[in-house]
């Protein structure tokens, strides 16, 4: 399996529009490169970015759901495409939104634990309650869905993998100032659940809050096969789905579970 996680440098000056585009275009790019495509958290507006939230927020069917089920299905990848802020029934959700290869949606995930410290994200945006997995049948591999803050929740993981999660992905807006707790907790949520992590975040520095980039890749033993720097970048990296069930059965601590 081909993963390129896409690490967006979300710059202010640039306009939605414009990045919509440009990611589009990225997304496209990787056609024949990769078989799932990753982008980071809230990247048209940026994680941090609280007085946009609802001056461009859009219904799950908007502009960026559009741009990214034709990116998905020009490319033909699965395409995880990050997350928008969601207005549905006068609330704003943080949703992240999975394309197949034919540009369906095949997912949509309503991040569950909200950052801010009763402030920002955590009063602006409602929480979701789902579990959220899906199915890549070729591949034959099964991916649970996290956002950002949640990785700091082991329990929302050990969740994922009794729904079947042979990997997670999780699209972020991680600050460069908790850096190492980024990198930390990507590899402590992979070696505990023996699953691939697939961590995509933001580079730039916006609404102030300078991002940590550094998107990474961990294998089921907790090794780092591939990491990025702070800037813009690409990660491509290949990855066995076989290696989560050798990985299972050679080191069964999965079935220790008492709580």
């Amino acid at each position: 399996m081909r993963a390129s996680l896409i690490q967006i440098a979300v710059d202010p000056d640039e306009p939605v529009v414009s990045r919509r585009a440009r990611v589009a275009e990225l997304v496209r790019a990787e056609r024949g490169a990769a078989d799932l495509v990753v982008l980071p958290e809230l990247w048209p507006t940026g994680a941090f970015a609280y007085e946009s939230f609802a001056a461009e927020s859009e219904p799950l069917r908007g502009p960026t759901y559009e741009a990214m089920a034709a990116a998905a299905r020009d490319a033909g990848v699965w395409l995880h495409a990050g997350s928008i802020v969601e207005a549905e029934g006068g609330e704003l959700f943080n949703t992240s939104l999975v394309f197949s290869p034919t540009g369906d949606l095949a997912a949509r995930y309503r991040k569950i634990h909200r950052f801010g410290f009763d402030k920002g994200e955590a009063v602006m945006m409602a929480a979701g309650d789902d579990l959220v997995t899906f199915a890549l049948p070729d591949l034959d591999l099964t991916v649970g869905l996290g956002t950002c803050y949640d990785l700091r929740f082991p329990e929302l993981f050990r969740g994922l993998v009794d729904a079947g999660a042979q990997a997670f992905v999780v699209p972020a807006g991680w600050p460069a100032r908790r850096r190492a707790h980024w990198t930390l907790l990507a590899q402590a949520r992979a070696v505990e659940n023996q699953a691939y992590m697939l961590a995509c975040g933001t580079a730039g520095t916006h609404a102030g809050v300078e991002q940590a980039g550094h998107s990474i890749v961990v294998d089921p033993w907790g090794e780092v096969l591939a990491e990025a720097g702070p800037g813009e970048e690409i990660l491509r990296v290949e990855l066995d789905p076989a290696k989560v069930t050798t990985t299972r059965e050679q080191f069964p601590a999965l079935k220790d579970r008492v709580l």
